[in-house]
């Protein structure tokens, strides 16, 4: 089969394990992201497979009718409503999907919240300058770390990767704070966590917060202006999920306000993100380009469940197929 790996960043797909599973392919790899549908129609239409990394290309109804070739889309992970399932289907395409692990985003989770409480990397940066134990030269900014022990760790959703950023609070001391649906709230509690007596009090007691929701109709903008009014003047706000979680432009005017006094970001609307983003000039903003899955062993487990899934459709005996009616 003629295979395309798309918007592989790095270059690190051909150096894992497992992309030898395509040996007697043939295979291309692109490491940069098409702008605009036709340069992406054009970049595809030759291709009988995809490989999609995650999110990062969406495959619209339009796009996939300028695809003439394509018969299999296998992607890394879960679809998210990035690939337009339906018009696949209409149009013969089948999609496999793969796995994934909460091991990954939920160490990234820990690391960002560690490294802005103890404000890691202005320090870190200020001392390759030559200047020692300061945050920033501006007396207003320049304020101490603090310590994890004692403080209220608040997270939204409970799921799979919700439930080990809750472990690692506990193991640090924190009191853990759950909110979200009625299953999120019991399951925290019967892990011996609390649930928060209300949205309100959620958002008002965190010293951290961190979102783990998924993205749906339901839960766009679910974060709210008003709900960030309510966190702690020093509360540090942590999104590793979806940008989309928090209501447009909410979060920045939140910052400016003081409200919560930190956030520490993993996930945007524009990926990659433009280096004169705004948010990237927000001092009390610590961003990390979309590492959330980025990393050795989450690439192994996930490319090669993809790959797999591409060899066992060439073989004819196709697996883990989201739409099973198009063979």
């Amino acid at each position: 089969m003629k295979i395309a790996i798309l918007d592989d960043y790095q270059n690190a797909v051909p150096a894992l394990d497992c992309y030898k599973i395509l040996d007697g392919h043939e295979v291309k790899v692109f490491n940069n992201s098409a702008r605009g549908l036709g340069q992406l129609a054009i970049r595809l239409a030759p291709y009988d497979a995809l490989v999609l990394i995650r999110e990062r290309t969406s495959l619209s109804a339009t796009l996939l009718d300028k695809l003439p070739n394509l018969k299999l889309i296998s992607q890394t992970g879960k679809v998210s409503g990035h690939v337009d399932v339906a018009a696949a289907t209409a149009r013969g395409i089948a999609i496999a999907e793969g796995v994934g692990s909460p091991v990954a985003p939920a160490e990234l989770t820990w690391a960002l919240i560690m490294a802005a409480s103890r404000r890691i990397v202005p320090y870190a940066n200020n001392l390759k300058d030559g200047i020692w134990q300061t945050v920033s030269t501006n007396p207003q900014l320049n304020g101490l770390g603090r310590t994890l022990r004692g403080r209220t760790l608040a997270i939204w959703s409970y799921g799979k990767i919700g439930k080990l950023v809750a472990g690692y609070g506990k193991a640090f001391g924190m009191r853990v704070l759950v909110w979200g649906g009625e299953q999120s709230r019991q399951a925290a509690m019967a892990d011996g966590f609390e649930a928060a007596a209300s949205r309100e009090a959620f958002f008002e007691q965190a010293d951290v917060l961190s979102l783990h929701l998924r993205l749906a109709d339901a839960t766009r903008g679910i974060v709210t202006a008003s709900d960030l009014a309510r966190m702690k003047p020093d509360a540090l706000l942590v999104n590793t999920s979806r940008a989309e979680l928090v209501e447009a432009g909410a979060l920045e005017e939140a910052l400016h306000a003081g409200r919560p006094g930190m956030a520490a970001l993993d996930v945007f609307t524009d990926e990659p993100l433009p280096p004169d983003s705004p948010l990237l000039r927000i001092p009390t903003l610590l961003a990390t380009p979309h590492l959330g899955y980025v990393e050795q062993d989450s690439y192994e487990l996930y490319f090669r469940a993809a790959f797999e899934n591409i060899a066992n459709f060439a073989a004819g005996k196709p697996t883990n197929i989201l739409n099973p009616e198009v063979l």
